[in-house]
């Protein structure tokens, strides 16, 4: 009898032990899930580039790393590469190009930022230069994007200017395929004057 009772014991023991075990890794594994998911959230995200508006910076298929974690301390800046919710309810990815109170035009195939002619050695090809635009002024809060691939890219020259608050994050690394792994970051907002003077 005795034997019976310390068999049971020994059995129902064991029994708590393999449960708490269980419990264990479903805690690990549900910690690991919300930690993903608040990255997913509020860091980091991947997207795909969908079609070719940004080549050659981002060809179509690259895989990126979007970061979110800039726009919660300040806007945007000219040159960044951002990924935004357009009107069409898709995820678009383009540059920045105008902030708030910026007067963008193009002209005779140039961009033109605040009266002033930029260079723009990132674009695929020169601007068709019968494609005339604007000038526009960025209204508060909004920011006015284009494709690198200007002669085929919707943008704001179809959609207008974008609510900053439909950014979704700033484009920070390709990292897909391989061979096409580079840093995107900050690295662009040389390419696009921080301070420009309106031309008299």
């Amino acid at each position: 009898m005795v034997d019976n009772m310390e068999s049971t014991s020994e059995q129902s023991t064991e029994k708590r032990k393999r449960w708490s075990e269980v419990w264990d890794w479903l805690k690990a594994i549900i910690v690991a899930l919300i930690i993903a998911e608040g990255i997913h959230l509020f860091i980091l995200q991947q997207f795909v580039v969908d079609g070719h508006s940004m080549d050659r910076t981002l060809a179509n298929g690259e895989h990126l790393i979007v970061d979110k974690v800039p726009y919660y301390f300040e806007t945007p800046k000219r040159g960044d590469i951002i990924v935004f919710h357009a009107p069409d309810g898709e995820d678009w990815v383009k540059r920045v190009i105008g902030l708030p109170g910026n007067t963008v035009a193009v002209k005779d195939g140039k961009l033109i930022l605040d009266g002033k002619v930029i260079n723009e050695p990132y674009i695929n090809q020169p601007m068709n230069p019968y494609n005339n635009y604007g000038p526009t002024t960025v209204p508060k809060g909004d920011l006015f994007v284009m494709g690198d691939n200007r002669n085929i890219s919707e943008d704001s020259r179809i959609i207008g200017p974008i609510p900053i608050s439909k950014v979704i994050g700033r484009v920070d690394l390709v990292f897909w395929p391989l061979n096409d792994f580079k840093v995107i970051g900050t690295t662009q907002e040389k390419y696009l004057p921080q301070t420009t003077n309106t031309a008299k």
